[in-house]
């Protein structure tokens, strides 16, 4: 099944609130990877905040982090508002200081799901790409130019996963360009890399 949802950001956006002496931002960004969330995450915290808490979603693959709030009061709250506003390859981290009163767990979940919601929805939206997932292996010297190719037809890297003889690849590649990355890895690698559709749930 293909989870995928229709929108990504156009750029980064930014939401404030104080909600019982606590005070809230919300930051979110477009993703093009895992490294890129974790990047934008390590980026924008603040070490002197109380709590730097975030989600992130890429494709099939998401992440959340509840950065010591109870558990499932933050991250998984944050993950749904992504899901709900319909946005996927979105990074947001929701940064708090404290500010005396506790929220209570239902609370909290308003508030960082709602943080969330609301930085997303003013957002400006820019429909994604459908793209089909596909598998396929390569040797360590192709590597650099199956990313390249890959790049030029606008696909994703989803996963790639380092072995004894080579590396194999997750990719997203829209449905328009699979047979020219067909054609293009086939001749840098004289028909040995092939492309093997990814199965489906």
């Amino acid at each position: 099944m293909d989870t995928r949802m229709p929108f990504t950001l156009v750029g980064p956006c930014e939401f404030r609130e104080e909600i019982r002496k606590s005070r809230f931002i919300t930051l979110a960004a477009p993703i093009a990877s895992p490294a890129d969330a974790q990047a934008f995450i390590e980026q924008h915290s603040d070490l002197n905040a109380t709590h730097n808490c975030w989600a992130w979603k890429l494709g099939s693959q998401y992440r959340s982090n509840d950065d010591g709030e109870p558990g499932g009061t933050a991250g998984r709250p944050i993950l749904a508002a992504i899901e709900a506003q319909e946005f996927d390859q979105v990074a947001v981290l929701v940064i708090r200081w404290y500010g005396g009163i506790q929220l209570g767990t239902g609370g909290l979940a308003r508030a960082y799901g709602g943080g969330a919601n609301k930085c997303l929805q003013q957002a400006e939206r820019l429909p994604l790409i459908r793209r089909a997932s596909f598998h396929l292996e390569c040797s360590f010297s192709e590597l650099a130019l199956v990313k390249l190719r890959l790049a030029e037809l606008n696909g994703l890297v989803e996963h790639e996963e380092f072995t004894a003889n080579g590396v194999q690849m997750a990719i997203a590649i829209g449905p328009e360009h699979v047979d020219t990355l067909r054609r293009q890895l086939a001749d840098l690698s004289r028909g040995r890399i092939l492309l093997h559709k990814a199965a489906t749930e």
